[in-house]
């Protein structure tokens, strides 16, 4: 049975006093603030909810594609780009959002003050581009709010210990704003974006996809490490370790959206949560490898070595006694994998290495798998029905994946939603 693993999370340290009650942290994707009219609508929610009676920090991401375009910019000037340089460039983004921010914040009337990462005390370890929290020091975040300041952070960014900027990677905007909601003790952490809430899969695929009023911490790790966009997996990993409640909902409107908590909050809980689909993963197929105790090992330390993240993994033995070994990882490590393996091929004897990066995983996710046999059954059951061939499978808990053809997995990912009543005031 394969699981998945989570990154570990460091220890934050509380802040000396608790800060008066009703801290609230609201954090704003790009798409939220894509162009100036609504980066002035999250200025006019920031500022309804300090007169409703809140502390509020927000915690922005850079305007629209501002940090791809940036990316690309430096693409055009530098074949590889420096890595300090480059987080010095792409961190640029969140600060022209916060700045902007501010500047429409005080138009209406209110006190606010645009922070940096490092500003706000945000401390990392010393990896550029995928850098990690390792401290807060939020005593300039407290001051500005005792002041009755709102507090504007620029989100994906902080400071090294050895005092450099530098970047979170994917989703360190989300990232941000729970360590922040952590370190200032906050009620809550909103997270707005383009969508109303967690679904029982992608609305785009499926159109009658339901929104979920409340999913377990487990759930989402699961649902965001088997493509569910919608929350970072490093961000969920952080909000489980401390308690920190999220309330993930739209930018656009004033529904209710989706809670995100511990489990035992959850009085009644589907057996499924919902189905999701993810086609930025290649399998790697190594065949002929000998059958013999340590061999997995071999393959796999170096690409671990080497930053490369594996996902599912199968291996097949044959009567000859020779192996094959697939497993799948992300199409941006296969640039850093394929020369690591094959070397390792040609050290092991193996036959050959091969790559496919037209395959796509599907994934039924529920915490009610636990208690009721039969899922994983059903869920072969439907894709059989529909002639879709099954590559590679992986489960836990709460979790069954399967590996399909790319061209496939919309329509898997639609027969499962049907099959499991997922769809519309189904369950």
């Amino acid at each position: 049975m394969a699981t998945t693993h989570y990154e570990a999370v460091p220890s934050i340290p509380r802040a000396d006093k608790p800060p008066r009650v009703g801290t609230i942290v609201m954090k704003f994707g790009g798409t939220s603030v894509a162009d100036p009219e609504r980066l002035k609508a999250v200025a006019r929610r920031i500022v309804g909810a300090r007169e409703s009676g809140s502390r509020v920090v927000a915690v922005l991401s850079a305007m629209g594609k501002t940090t791809d375009e940036l990316i690309d910019l430096a693409h055009e000037v530098s074949p590889t780009p420096d890595p300090r340089e480059l987080d010095m460039l792409i961190s640029v983004g969140e600060r022209i959002s916060v700045a902007l921010a501010a500047m429409a914040i005080k138009d209406l009337g209110h006190e606010a003050i645009s922070l940096t990462g490092s500003q706000a005390g945000i401390v990392t370890d010393t990896t550029h581009g995928k850098a990690k929290i390792v401290d807060i020091r939020g005593q300039r975040i407290h001051e500005a709010l005792d002041e009755d300041k709102i507090v504007l952070v620029a989100g994906f960014q902080g400071v090294s210990t050895g005092k450099e900027i530098t970047t979170l990677g994917r989703g360190g905007s989300d990232t941000t704003a729970v360590a922040l909601a952590v370190a200032l003790q906050a009620e809550a952490c909103e997270i707005y974006t383009d969508v109303e809430g967690v679904f029982t899969a992608d609305p785009r695929i499926v159109a009658d996809a339901r929104k979920l009023d409340s999913v377990t911490f487990e759930e989402m790790l699961e649902l965001s490490a088997c493509g569910a966009k919608v929350m970072a997996l490093r961000s969920v990993e952080f909000a489980r370790n401390y308690g920190v409640r999220l309330h993930v909902r739209s930018s656009f409107g004033d529904s209710e959206g989706t809670w995100i908590g511990e489990e035992e909050r959850m009085l009644e809980k589907a057996i499924i949560s919902g189905v999701t689909h993810d086609t930025d993963e290649a399998k790697v197929t190594i065949i002929g490898v000998p059958d013999r105790p340590g061999i997995a090992a071999r393959v796999f330390r170096p690409l671990a070595d080497a930053g490369v993240n594996i996902d599912m993994i199968v291996q097949n033995v044959s009567e000859h006694g020779q192996a094959t070994i697939s497993f799948t990882l992300p199409k941006s490590d296969i640039a850093v994998a394929e020369p690591i393996l094959q070397s390792t091929a040609r050290e092991l004897g193996a036959q050959s290495v091969e790559t496919d990066s037209d395959i796509a995983k599907v994934s039924l996710i529920g915490a009610g798998m636990k208690s009721h046999p039969g899922v994983a059954a059903d869920m072969f059951d439907v894709l059989a029905e529909n002639d879709i061939n099954l590559e590679i499978i992986s489960t836990s808990s709460i979790r069954v994946s399967c590996v399909v053809r790319a061209s496939e997995v919309e329509r898997a990912v639609k027969a499962i939603h049907a099959r499991f009543g997922l769809g519309g005031d189904g369950a």
